[in-house]
């Protein structure tokens, strides 16, 4: 892995965030600063909590809570599309985009049991005295 951007679960949820920001576009005028607003920040939040994590993977503690968050963030995001499918009558995809966000956070939790299991934290430097 030499990037972020070689991670299965950035890729879906970068691909999943564009799916989910248009369709918010589609919302009602008067839900495109409400609900179309929190649904696009939280599937955002997914990707860009994957990239933060990443940019810390030296440290496992810190690399994990980064990979909660956007876990937590991928549970948001499947909760305004439910509240979304609730309150409005839409022609939008949006049981098939729950789906999704639920296999996307089946495999954000996959991912967080390995860098539990497998990833090493550095070795502190020695100095020589």
């Amino acid at each position: 892995m030499k990037s972020y951007r070689d991670l299965d679960i950035y890729n879906e949820a970068f691909l999943l965030a564009i799916k989910v920001h248009k369709m918010s576009l589609e919302l009602p005028n008067y839900e495109l600063y409400e609900q179309g607003s929190q649904i696009r920040r939280s599937s955002k939040s997914i990707k860009d909590n994957i990239i933060e994590g990443y940019g810390r993977k030296r440290y496992k503690q810190d690399f994990i809570r980064f990979l909660t968050y956007s876990q937590s963030s991928c549970d948001e995001t499947i909760g305004h599309l439910q509240m979304i499918s609730e309150t409005h009558d839409l022609a939008l995809p949006i049981e098939e985009l729950v789906l999704q966000y639920e296999l996307l956070g089946k495999k954000i939790f996959k991912f967080i049991q390995y860098v539990e299991s497998n990833w090493n934290d550095p070795k502190p430097a020695t100095r020589n005295l």
